[in-house]
């Protein structure tokens, strides 16, 4: 019986059997694609699922995460304040012109104020009545009970917080705030009907383990949308001179996050145009969800070009919900 057979049957992979799986060099990176493959076709078919990212507020952030150039240890960015409600729908109404079916509202920074929050939900509501079929996630990063109630009531569908890296790498990517205040948010989320996302960034100086670690760690709190980010270096952070990555381990991983969370979304995310270069068509045999266009300061590639990708796979664009079981195509 194949991996992907005992998963379907109701089977799950232990923390050792996916650390063996994920380390073994004998195992073929291919050949856990083609497991992956079989999962993802069981839940999702065919279809691929579009997000674009709106940064309605950059830069202005205390928090020292070695990957990013919002942080509060870099000088050269690009700063302002929250964008005007306006600027907020008119991104909403370019991702409903562009088949988006999830509109990513993000802010830098620890967390929240209330009067960003009202000035979020106030957009929401009209982005609603406005467009009523696309679905709104917001990223905003540490927030409270009172925060999520707002949002919820507004109608944000989605709230993603990404745990990053695993617990025991976490003091190594950050230390101005604690990985449990990560998983803290996403439980608040959780407790409001708000539907949880949260990923990974993998190329930081993780080892093999830690990344076993945060698929596994993403199946307990069971998120569900999962974005994996490959890192994309920029000169200036903490990171900005790693390179650990090749397009055949990222390939790995997303087969890997696939095994461990057979249902669930998995996101190519950031950095994967530099990193997966030619093989992303290849890594949608594996996840069954991306973004288009540009991410938070870092470029995407084109949008024609993932249209055309998803076209020239047989793929088709997907607007739903949760995932059911394709049993043909």
């Amino acid at each position: 019986m194949t991996i992907a057979e005992r998963i379907l049957n109701g089977d799950t992979l232990t923390p050792q059997e996916a650390y063996t799986l994920f380390v073994d060099e004998t195992v073929d990176t291919m050949t856990l694609v083609h497991e992956a493959y079989q999962l993802r076709k069981h839940y999702y078919g065919h279809k691929v699922k579009l997000n674009m990212i709106l940064n309605a507020k950059s830069g202005i952030c205390p928090e020292d995460c070695g990957y990013c150039g919002q942080s509060r240890e870099m000088k050269n960015k690009q700063r302002y304040a929250l964008i005007p409600e306006n600027q907020i729908t008119e991104g909403a109404k370019v991702a409903a012109e562009n088949e988006i079916g999830t509109y990513c509202i993000v802010m830098s920074g620890r967390g929240p104020s209330d009067k960003e929050v009202e000035h979020i939900t106030n957009s929401v509501k009209h982005i609603k009545a406005e467009h009523p079929q696309l679905k709104i996630c917001a990223c905003l990063g540490l927030a409270n009970d009172a925060q999520a109630a707002k949002l919820k009531e507004a109608g944000v569908d989605r709230y993603n917080h990404n745990l990053n890296t695993s617990e025991h790498y976490h003091d190594e990517v950050v230390t101005t705030h604690t990985y449990q205040d990560r998983v803290d948010t996403i439980e608040t989320m959780k407790a409001h009907n708000i539907s949880p996302c949260s990923g990974v960034i993998c190329g930081m100086g993780e080892s093999n383990q830690d990344i076993v670690d945060m698929a596994f760690a993403l199946k307990k709190i069971d998120a569900d949308s999962i974005p994996v980010n490959f890192l994309h270096p920029i000169k200036g952070t903490k990171f900005g001179d790693m390179a650990q990555l090749t397009p055949m381990r990222c390939l790995r991983i997303l087969a890997l996050f696939r095994l461990i969370n057979p249902s669930k979304e998995i996101r190519i995310a950031g950095g994967r145009e530099v990193n997966l270069r030619s093989l992303q068509a290849t890594a949608l045999m594996v996840a069954n969800s991306i973004f288009v266009g540009d991410y938070l300061i870092t470029g995407g590639q084109p949008n024609q070009l993932d249209y055309d990708m998803i076209q020239d796979l047989g793929y088709e664009i997907d607007y739903g919900e949760a995932p059911t079981a394709v049993t043909n195509g």
